[in-house]
């Protein structure tokens, strides 16, 4: 009888898996244990009556386990296993300074613990400690089974909690990202961010971290918007390429297609080995890695911007702008940066109404920002509202009720378009290309002193390895029907299809206004690039200087 599968943290089948079901007999006594091994497909086959099992499982390489599991006809259990590797996170992910947060890290051996800012400089704030029990492998974590992307891993459960070995660190007073390091006995090193907010504002500007986006495309467990994005498959993977629809209906857009009330919830409470920076990766040095070109470590370069040009600020997470932590009243400017895509109404309705009615300005430093809604379950969990439904290459949609109603976004499909506050929208010319912008309108107040002429190229410089060419590219931003009426065309870039992210700024009666650059490669040039950082100071200057 198929009693189950088993995979790993990312949802991998596990082959050869050594299982021993034992359940007691009618009288209390223990019946003899039935031992059985996994096939190539992480399937587990037993001969074994329904009913309650304890089930031990046991795999080299892999944490074995013990867990309490029904037998049921029909109804497959899924066991998970974690690997023998060095992860880490904190929770919450996101605090107040002074505020405390657990940091929940799996090794199998010893490990050193530290805690660093990640600003200008890598900043060593001080040393937590060396972690390890007297037991065996006894800082070996244990993942639940099932689907633990919905839930988190809930690290630091079993067999935690004395008040004599507490693994708490409180929120240091000064915000900004965080970082901590761990590294094991044997030299292995993991890193993983930390967003600590001021305890009340102390800067005239904000920066929104983008760690909706960070989330979204975690995919610890098996599932983030992009791999098994409604829910985990009733089969393990055992070849993405073969069994993954992202990849079996490619270019469908079906990895996108389904209702919103299909979308299982996706839970924060987990490692994100997207955010991990390398042990000897200093600020200027180019972004290593596939998904950090585009999360934190991308956005640490416009942190230490912002730093190098004298320009203090408050970070947060957009939770915190989205339960009203963050006071937005209290500041002049918000940035946003690098690939903000995934927002609430509520989020997209407070920097709305703050810049249209009393007067706030946005910097969008970033490219697909705000591209779709996703909505809050709590602080530990978001669910998306995502249906694609384009063909064709597009990246808008037309509504499945009306044909004569074109959606340019998934945002737009269930809120409004996010060019009416940004004043620019992503589409699919120019994705995953780099190049610098083109000077459209020189004689706007974001070139003075630049020297640069309409027709001149800037923004040559980056430090994006994934998407290399310059400051405008990876994912790009064009106006739309839907941008305000006055905003500026500034410039574009010369990226192939005329797919160029388009720079674009637009002020209101009020004194608000709004910069946007629609390229997620351009915080990755803003410290190596001179026009690029000079454009940024006097936009950032004016803001600043025309604030009530």
């Amino acid at each position: 009888m198929l009693v189950g599968y088993v995979s790993d943290e990312n949802y991998v089948a596990l082959a050869d898996v050594l299982l021993e079901f034992e359940r007691q007999g009618p009288s209390g006594a223990p019946l003899d244990p039935v031992v059985v091994r996994s096939t190539p497909r992480g399937q587990v086959y037993a001969e074994v009556e329904p009913g309650t099992y304890r089930v031990t499982l046991v795999k080299p390489g892999w944490g074995s386990k013990s867990v309490r599991m029904e037998v049921k006809p029909g109804t497959p259990y899924h066991f998970r296993l974690l690997s023998d590797s060095l992860y880490g996170y904190i929770w919450p992910k996101w605090v107040k300074s002074g505020a405390k947060a657990e940091f929940r890290v799996h090794a199998v051996e010893q490990y050193r613990l530290s805690l660093w800012r990640y600003g200008l400089k890598k900043e060593f704030v001080r040393l937590l400690g060396w972690f390890d029990e007297h037991g065996p492998r006894a800082v070996m974590q244990i993942t639940p089974d099932g689907d633990f992307t919905q839930t988190g891993v809930h690290w630091n459960k079993q067999g935690y909690g004395s008040p004599h070995h507490t693994q708490l660190v409180t929120g240091p007073e000064r915000s900004g990202l965080y970082y901590l390091h761990a590294k094991s006995a044997s030299g292995v090193f993991f890193s993983f961010p930390w967003i600590v907010a001021p305890a009340r504002p102390q800067a005239q500007v904000a920066v929104l971290a983008s760690s909706n986006t960070w989330n979204a495309y975690n995919n610890f467990g098996g599932r983030s918007n992009y791999i098994n994005s409604n829910a985990l498959p009733p089969e393990p993977t055992v070849n993405a390429r073969l069994d993954l629809i992202r990849y079996t209906k490619a270019g469908s857009f079906n990895v996108w297609g389904f209702p919103d009330e299909e979308y299982a919830p996706l839970s924060f409470e987990r490692p994100e080995l997207g955010n991990t920076v390398p042990e000897d990766e200093e600020i200027t040095d180019p972004i290593e890695g596939r998904l950090q070109s585009s999360h934190a470590p991308a956005e640490w370069r416009l942190l230490g911007w912002l730093e190098r040009e004298g320009f203090a600020y408050d970070y947060y997470a957009e939770y915190q702008l989205h339960s009203g932590e963050l006071d937005l009243d209290a500041y002049k400017v918000l940035i946003i940066s690098v690939h903000p895509e995934y927002w609430s109404r509520k989020m997209y309705e407070r920097v709305k109404d703050w810049v249209y009615h009393r007067g706030g300005h946005l910097m969008y430093l970033g490219g697909n920002g705000l591209n779709c809604e996703i909505e809050f379950l709590d602080e530990a969990t978001m669910r998306f509202k995502t249906m694609l439904l384009s063909t064709g290459g597009d990246l808008g949609m037309v509504d499945p009720h009306n044909p004569d109603i074109y959606y340019e976004s998934r945002f737009h499909r269930t809120v409004e378009s996010e060019a009416n506050l940004l004043g620019v929208v992503t589409t699919a010319s120019g994705i995953m290309t780099a190049a610098p912008y083109k000077v459209i309108d020189a004689g706007h107040w974001a070139f003075a002193g630049t020297g640069l002429q309409n027709g001149d190229l800037f923004g040559q410089n980056s430090l994006h390895e994934r998407i290399n060419g310059g400051a405008a590219g990876h994912e790009t931003d064009k106006m739309s029907p839907s941008s305000p009426p006055n905003t500026v065309l500034l410039a574009k870039g010369i990226n192939p299809d005329n797919g160029g992210s388009e720079m674009v700024c637009y002020e209101l009666d009020n004194g608000g206004g709004v910069f946007s650059v629609g390229s997620i490669t351009y915080a990755s040039s803003i410290l190596v690039d001179q026009m690029i950082s000079r454009v940024t100071t006097n936009v950032l200057s004016h803001f600043l200087a025309t604030s009530a």
